[in-house]
């Protein structure tokens, strides 16, 4: 790479190569190879981002292997969140210019050391926001906001139970429901995780590997139950929530990390009067996209009073993402995972 000297200092003449992780065929992570690119044209109504740091999210497992509702034509990227510095904007971009530094949220294409976004999916990031922690708080943070705040309506002084709490989507929905106000508690298969949980706020966690977690659930709550459930696991947990779930309380389905989608038993929904609320959090940018702006504002607000505050577990060179992705579906990773070009 070309440099240029002035008085003990240089300069970069040009930028590093760009290039992407890829699946050319639907095998897991393991399939995932490096591809380099030639170059990014900044499409009408779209912005340049120079990535900095990518999220990893267990889907981009389930994509890799097309179990994903997403399902991309070969080849293509996994990623959905990035965060990084505008390199180009295209035509009619407005609120944006070359140098800003901005977190995004894409349906997938993010494991990539450059990327096109259209501007309804790209947020500035708070200034003393880190690009790890931008590219860790944008998804899981914007699912736990959207599906707390407005598909369970959580109210100050609810109790919310918080299953998988210490993962990146739980920790999350942690740290939200305790800057909402609400009593939470979580849940978790180890002591160290258990310990994690706790410090990012839990009034209360329950190893659901070493106790009968319905029983203690309902002991915490003096036998009411608790009012909101965060589910992204699915299965069984699905089935023993609806068993501790309070009178007129709601249980909100966020995946199916267990890999077993669940059926519900009706006549438990009707006679105890709890509602299944769903969030498929992807379709808001088709449906309704200001609500996504409302709630990056939001997350934005509550990172600026430091009360939230993403935790980072590991990082990755982005060549590696097949190794990352390996461990965060082993269930050895706390909080997120985070991918470096």
């Amino acid at each position: 790479m070309a440099r240029l000297a002035s008085r003990g200092l240089f300069l970069q003449a040009n930028y590093a190569p760009m290039y992407r992780m890829v699946v050319h065929e639907l095998g897991g992570p393991g399939s995932l190879r490096r591809e380099e690119l030639d170059g990014i044209p900044a499409g009408r109504g779209h912005v340049v981002i120079d990535v900095k740091a990518a999220g990893c999210n267990f889907f981009d497992t389930l994509i890799t292997q097309g179990k994903y509702q997403v399902r991309p034509e070969l080849p293509f990227s996994p990623g959905a969140e990035v965060a990084g510095t505008v390199r180009e904007i295209g035509e009619d971009v407005e609120g944006f210019s070359v140098g800003d530094r901005v977190s995004a949220l894409l349906e997938y294409g993010g494991f990539a050391s450059t990327v096109t976004v259209p501007t309804a999916r790209v947020f500035p990031m708070p200034e003393r926001m880190s690009f790890e922690e931008a590219a860790a708080l944008g998804l899981v943070y914007q699912t736990s906001y959207v599906g707390l705040v407005r598909r369970a309506n959580l109210q100050q002084g609810e109790t919310l139970l918080v299953h998988a709490a210490a993962g990146g989507v739980g920790l999350s929905a942690v740290q939200i429901g305790v800057a909402l106000g609400a009593r939470v508690i979580g849940t978790a298969g180890t002591p160290a995780k258990l310990d994690l949980v706790k410090k990012n706020g839990a009034d209360a966690v329950i190893n659901y590997r070493d106790e009968d977690w319905v029983a203690r659930v309902q002991e915490l709550t003096e036998g009411r139950g608790a009012d909101v459930i965060y589910d992204p696991v699915g299965g069984d947990t699905f089935n023993l929530s609806t068993k501790c779930v309070a009178f007129e309380g709601r249980i909100l389905v966020i995946g199916f990390a267990s890999g077993q989608i669940p059926s519900a038993k009706m006549n438990r929904v009707l006679v105890k009067n709890f509602s299944l609320v769903g969030l498929h959090w992807g379709l808001y940018f088709d449906k309704n996209p200001g609500v996504l702006r409302d709630a990056q504002d939001a997350i934005s607000r509550l990172y600026a009073d430091g009360k939230i505050s993403p935790v980072v577990s590991a990082t990755y060179p982005l060549e590696e993402a097949q190794a990352a992705l390996e461990a965060l579906g082993s269930r050895k990773t706390t909080g997120k995972v985070v991918l470096i070009p």
